[in-house]
């Protein structure tokens, strides 16, 4: 069996929503990334970790990861103490918690070939948890509704749910680098009606190859996404508005591109992305041409040229202090605090326009804030 599924819970957001998406892939190479190599060393450190603070005996992994950073460690020690403090909380009610770190999963009987690996999972009066790492800053990952989550929990209950009377499951997602960290809670009854009525249908189809492309935020992750044509034409309908800008676009107009301009944008940038990474791989683009871009000077030697400027009689160096994340790395958290935390100040950010799904509060505008005037008087 391959180490990766074709049906994996990592892309099942993609293949559950865009069913012939999974065979499409297959016929693509899996370049990796330097991100997911990353994520790999992340995970790593974060088994150590978890185990240290079990009293779970395990080897340091730290030498051999490439990605190791001050901040990783701060992460895997956040996620240690994290779950750490879960069962703890849980043996106040619980004598003897269940806990199983990097646990191999199968939700065959859902999904052909299904199988993953589970972060950490805690077995406690009647509940099942499910602890997700996720290591990425660019994109925020929220534990509701999340397919990844939810068959990693269908997994688990495939092992556990005949030995132990569990009713309810519990999915987290542990995000320390967008400080997130965000449950889903549903009933294992619930869970079992999705995985009959949506995960099931879907993954036959996604499996035979069938089914209809759809574009979203899924896209993100294809392989396919460079040349995709059922993305192509999706981006495209915003030619429409033959690129007018307002006030000769209605309210309506301008609502339907707000809610697609950002995929539009990643879309084109995917296209240059792929007409340019085959280009230096050989391919002529008819009307395109490589060129050398524009560069910057640098110093071959940074210590001869310190050397021979101070030689000279002139000071090379100049001195400024450490920014933020750099001062937090020198002196630890808690340090950081105790010293400078009466010295930081985070300004108001800029004004940016989101969907009404996001999760942050919406800011008072100039109009609002005149018409709670009016009303105070």
């Amino acid at each position: 069996m391959s180490s990766h599924a074709l049906l994996s819970a990592s892309s099942s957001h993609r293949w559950l929503n865009c069913p012939p998406s999974a065979r499409l892939c297959e016929s693509y190479e899996d370049k990796g990334s330097g991100y997911a190599a990353e994520g790999t060393d992340a995970h790593s450190l974060c088994e150590f970790k978890l185990k240290s603070v079990l009293g779970v005996e395990a080897k340091d992994p730290t030498e051999r990861l490439l990605y190791y950073s001050e901040e990783m460690e701060d992460c895997a020690n956040g996620y240690a103490s994290y779950v750490l403090e879960l069962v703890e909380a849980r043996k106040q009610t619980c004598a003897d918690p269940v806990v199983l770190i990097e646990q191999r999963v199968n939700f065959s009987r859902w999904v052909e070939n299904g199988f993953g690996t589970a972060d950490c999972i805690i077995i406690t009066d009647g509940t099942l948890r499910v602890i997700d790492y996720k290591n990425g800053l660019g994109v925020l990952v929220e534990a509701e509704n999340n397919p990844q989550m939810m068959l990693y929990a269908l997994g688990a209950l495939e092992i556990f749910d005949g030995i132990y009377d569990i009713d309810t499951v519990s999915m987290t997602i542990y995000q320390p680098r967008r400080s997130n960290v965000s449950t889903f809670t549903l009933s294992k009854d619930d869970l079992y009606q999705w995985a009959e009525d949506t995960l099931k249908p879907a993954a036959e189809l996604a499996y035979a190859g069938g089914g209809d492309y759809k574009c979203g935020d899924w896209c993100q992750f294809c392989k396919a996404k460079h040349d995709c044509r059922k993305r192509a034409e999706y981006n495209l309908e915003l030619a429409k508005f033959d690129f007018q800008l307002p006030p000769l676009l209605t309210d309506e107009d301008v609502e339907e591109i707000l809610g697609r301009v950002d995929e539009l944008v990643s879309w084109a940038n995917d296209i240059k992305d792929y007409a340019l990474q085959t280009a230096v791989g050989g391919k002529e683009w008819h009307g395109w041409k490589l060129v050398e871009g524009r560069s910057n000077r640098k110093y071959t030697d940074e210590v001869v040229v310190a050397e021979t400027v101070t030689a000279a009689g002139f000071d090379p160096y100049e001195r400024k202090v450490l920014g933020i994340t750099a001062m937090t790395s020198l002196l630890g958290k808690k340090r950081f605090e105790e010293v400078l935390g009466g010295y930081i100040e985070k300004p108001q950010g800029k004004p940016t326009l989101v969907p009404e799904s996001d999760k942050r509060p919406a800011i008072n505008t100039a109009k609002q804030d005149f018409n709670d005037y009016e009303e105070d008087k």
